[in-house]
């Protein structure tokens, strides 16, 4: 999958907003990339409604992991604004996409989704993360969460797909776009 992981300005110093920014287009294309691999794979996605709501589950599985491969290379203070700048832009992108594919009542979806995020981001919080990446039941609960959205006939197997493959290749390919987007940033 391409990702931009490059400035276009290198000499420009950027913000944590201009990272966040670019982080969430990132985090955006990672999460849409992670159904079009389930819908390749087989696994039966209904509805655009239920390819949104896999798709705010990645996210929310994603806006944390950035959390946590921030804890080291950032003050707290930056990670802290790193982490809401991201969670801002998703929202408000997946909002945008909620409202192109079921119409108007805006609040109501930020709200269910900043719900998801908070709960999720909850959960998450409490799962082990070493620096060689996230532990058995960190990955778990992304398999666990989506498994819910899919509904029954893909119950069986969902876990092992989204343990095995989505959710590996969806942190490595965060883990160099954070590399490569906060290099030369200051601590």
């Amino acid at each position: 999958m391409r990702v931009k992981t490059r400035w276009n300005n290198k000499s420009k110093p950027h913000s944590i907003q201009d990272i966040a920014s670019a982080m969430g287009f990132n985090t955006w294309r990672i999460a849409c990339n992670g159904v079009l691999n389930l819908e390749n794979e087989g696994f039966q996605t209904d509805t655009q409604c239920q390819r949104l709501d896999i798709i705010a589950e990645f996210l929310v599985f994603l806006i944390h992991t950035v959390d946590r491969l921030a804890y080291d290379k950032f003050n707290e203070d930056q990670r802290s604004a790193l982490v809401t700048a991201l969670a801002l832009n998703l929202v408000n992108t997946w909002v945008d996409n909620a409202r192109d594919i079921e119409g108007p009542a805006e609040e109501d979806r930020r709200a269910d989704f900043i719900a998801r995020l908070n709960e999720g981001m909850a959960e998450y919080a409490e799962m082990p993360f070493t620096e060689e990446g996230p532990g058995f039941a960190y990955l778990r609960l992304l398999g666990d969460r989506v498994a819910a959205v899919m509904g029954p006939k893909d119950n069986r197997w969902i876990m092992d797909q989204m343990m095995a493959i989505e959710a590996p290749d969806a942190i490595q390919t965060l883990r160099r776009v954070m590399r490569d987007l906060t290099a030369g940033l200051p601590a």
